[in-house]
């Protein structure tokens, strides 16, 4: 590119160098990395016009020619501008002061582009070179996956607390309600929750005359889906309705989940004298209404009585039914719009199978599901990413690597990270147990694309997703 020398409108050859690189600058280095360019060519441009004033057009020229290659060795690293400019523009500007006497036709030395990085930061980038992915996994498991015993005991007992209070006051205010031994389920309970023990699950099975009622697969039902199972009122011609207690919340012909939860919905949310059960148990209980799940929160109290700071536990009441290793659960935000669809659990098949071969095989399975789960629960971007996914991911991969001692817990994390690249790329993950369930189905585009991103970048540097 060349540039008269001649004056146009009152300004030099000079001037129009240094306006067009301050036109153009937004567009190579963006808003900010254009301003700060900016202050630096400003100060360029007023030392050259004093110095200027002493030597000919001929040298001022010949210099902005080597500033300008100058300049675009800078802008060639956008990602150094962009964390140290400030200090290579000052450095250049007291530079530039003491010389601007100089001659301009000498050769100008090279900008050193060097960053002393921060002390904290280069003690962090310290510790992970010197820990390997093993040991840095391991720290990892006992600083952020895993969780201290004495708080998985007193959320447990804070659960069972709760357990024994909505046990006791169903059977008296409705004794004729058939409903089995409540207890605590889930992650809590499977020694499978990470981060913090901040949620359990409260079973509440319901009992079923046998001979009234018939679990129907999802493959069977007008539904075609191997998760929405229905519950049928069979043999009216012999045993009317009314016979069993459940028959009141039949929707045609069917035993319908929403109707069983808007009943413990007002029998036991809206109901319970919640204040009573608080001051009996030293904290805050109440409901979390509003949504389609019974929910309850409990949050600490300090020794003033009021609301503590600590994080509060949720509780889930979840209805369900058994027949053999069928578990269907009345979870209505996952069946929805259908309300006579019930929800087959795949959560029971799922930890046993994974606890039988960690048995097998003294594997460390699970300890690697806890590690994945703390990393997309910890990560913003891979937060949609589950539990059931991560299950079957390491399921999958159980197949084909028999290798899960501790020794080799850094090399099935990557190959984790690797297969799961492979599943978003597809778009589909496949149950363990149902193949025909697609695990991905529920995350957008922009999550897929925003988890693959992350994901593809910790192939090479695994250790991001540990930070």
């Amino acid at each position: 590119m060349y540039f008269h020398s001649s004056r146009r409108r009152g300004e030099d050859g000079v001037t129009m160098v240094i306006n067009f690189l301050l036109s153009n600058a937004r567009l190579v280095l963006g808003v900010g990395g254009a301003a700060l360019l900016g202050i630096a060519t400003l100060a360029v441009k007023r030392l050259i016009e004093r110095a200027g004033r002493a030597a000919d057009e001929e040298k001022v020229e010949q210099k902005m020619a080597e500033s300008w290659e100058e300049l675009s060795l800078v802008s060639a690293s956008p990602k150094l501008i962009k964390k140290e400019i400030e200090g290579v523009v000052l450095k250049q500007v007291a530079k530039a002061t003491k010389q601007q006497k100089a001659d301009l036709c000498q050769q100008p030395q090279m900008i050193s582009l060097e960053v002393t990085p921060k002390p904290e930061t280069s003690s962090k980038r310290l510790q992970l070179c010197v820990l390997s992915l093993q040991e840095r996994l391991q720290q990892y498991y006992n600083t952020r996956a895993g969780l201290a015993l004495h708080e998985v005991q007193r959320a447990q007992s804070l659960a069972l607390d709760i357990c024994t209070e909505i046990q006791g006051f169903l059977r008296s205010r409705h004794p004729d309600m058939p409903l089995g031994e409540m207890s605590l389920g889930g992650s809590l309970l499977d020694d499978l929750q990470v981060v913090s023990a901040d949620h359990a699950c409260l079973l509440v099975p319901l009992q079923l005359e046998s001979s009234l009622w018939r679990l129907i697969p999802g493959e069977e039902t007008l539904l075609t889906h191997p998760l929405h199972w229905m519950v049928r009122r069979v043999n009216l011609e012999y045993f009317p309705r009314g016979l069993s207690y459940w028959d009141r919340y039949l929707v045609g012909g069917y035993l319908s989940a929403e109707a069983v939860v808007n009943m413990f919905s007002k029998a036991v949310m809206e109901t319970i004298n919640w204040p009573s059960i608080s001051s009996t148990m030293d904290c805050l209980v109440r409901p979390v209404l509003g949504g389609p799940e019974l929910r309850l929160e409990i949050s600490p109290e300090n020794e003033n009585g009021a609301e503590s700071s600590h994080q509060p536990l949720f509780i889930t009441m979840l209805p369900l039914l058994r027949e053999g290793d069928v578990v269907l659960t009345a979870q209505i935000e996952l069946t929805s719009p259908w309300v006579n669809a019930w929800h087959l659990s795949l959560y029971p098949w799922e930890t046993q199978h994974l606890a039988q071969l960690d048995i097998a095989d003294n594997g460390n399975r699970r300890h690697t599901l806890k590690i994945l789960k703390a990393v997309c629960r910890l990560n913003p971007a891979l937060r949609p990413l589950e539990a059931a996914p991560l299950a079957n991911l390491i399921m999958h991969l159980s197949d084909t690597e028999g290798d899960w001692s501790e020794s080799s817990l850094d090399v099935r994390f990557q190959q984790c990270i690797t297969e799961l690249i492979g599943y978003l790329e597809q778009g589909a993950l496949h149950s363990y147990f149902k193949p025909a369930v697609n695990l991905l189905s529920s995350l957008s585009e922009d999550q897929v694309d925003q988890m693959g991103f992350m994901l593809y970048c910790a192939v090479s540097e695994p250790e991001i997703l540990l930070i």
